[in-house]
């Protein structure tokens, strides 16, 4: 990482990346503690500014999305790194290759924008993306807790588990093509990891404990050795979980 004194590109790159990372974390708690919520999404003190619109909700859940899936992209960006000599890869491709799947997720940030607002206009949550009923929290966590078990989870999770294998397939070139395998490795992950997101409307999306736990399983999905069997456990769990709000 440090060459002749100076830090490498590859260090910087990496630097540059993980500083993103903390960046977005602390906007995110910044705005969680400006929005007059503790770490549960619970309303603090009569401080609360609830973001209702969706001028005011995508930025949040833009900000959200490099804060939660970035981690994530870390077995990805390493894969590719491992094929740019003898792939002809580039850090400029390294590059784009990040900015495609951003691109990806910043457009699931528009998505579930509107989605909020929809459910805030049909009572379905509160003004901090809380349910505002049990039938409607536990459909959700057993809704995501039925994907864990179907073959598009397996499919895109195939594909976000092992990235080499995707670029052994699909390798594209330079920048255009790392922004293309950006966006087709975004999409997939996407369709692995939607439920995650939509699961935030269970407790409230400002909640700091749903954002870490996301994250957490999230990254755990795509390590190496762990990853696919972790899958229909948590899929259990979330279902046990619906079943038990639904009951108590």
């Amino acid at each position: 990482m440090i060459a002749g004194g100076r830090i490498s590109w590859r260090g910087a790159a990496w630097l540059a990346f993980f500083a993103a990372i903390l960046v977005a974390w602390a906007v995110m708690f910044l705005s969680v503690q400006m929005s007059g919520v503790d770490w549960l999404g619970r309303p603090v003190g009569m401080n609360m500014m609830p973001m209702t619109t969706f001028g005011a909700l995508f930025p949040m859940w833009a900000i959200m999305m490099a804060a939660m899936m970035l981690p994530t992209m870390v077995p990805t960006l390493r894969a590719y790194e491992d094929l740019m000599v003898s792939a002809d890869g580039s850090r400029g491709g390294w590059f784009a290759l990040l900015g495609g799947y951003l691109t990806v997720w910043i457009g699931v940030a528009a998505a579930i924008s509107l989605l909020q607002t929809g459910l805030l206009r049909w009572g379905l949550i509160d003004d901090l993306g809380g349910a505002t009923a049990r039938w409607f929290a536990a459909a959700l966590l057993i809704a995501g807790g039925l994907f864990q078990f179907t073959r598009a989870k397996e499919i895109c999770h195939g594909v976000c588990h092992a990235p080499t294998i995707y670029f052994l397939g699909h390798w594209r070139p330079g920048g255009v093509g790392g922004f293309r395998m950006g966006l087709a490795l975004g999409a997939f992950c996407a369709g692995c990891c939607w439920a995650f997101m939509v699961l935030g409307f269970v407790g409230g999306v400002m909640s700091f404990l749903w954002m870490g736990l996301a994250t957490f399983f999230m990254v755990l999905e795509k390590l190496p050795e762990i990853g696919h069997r972790i899958l229909r456990p948590l899929g259990a769990a979330l279902i046990a979980g619906g079943v038990a709000v639904a009951l108590v």
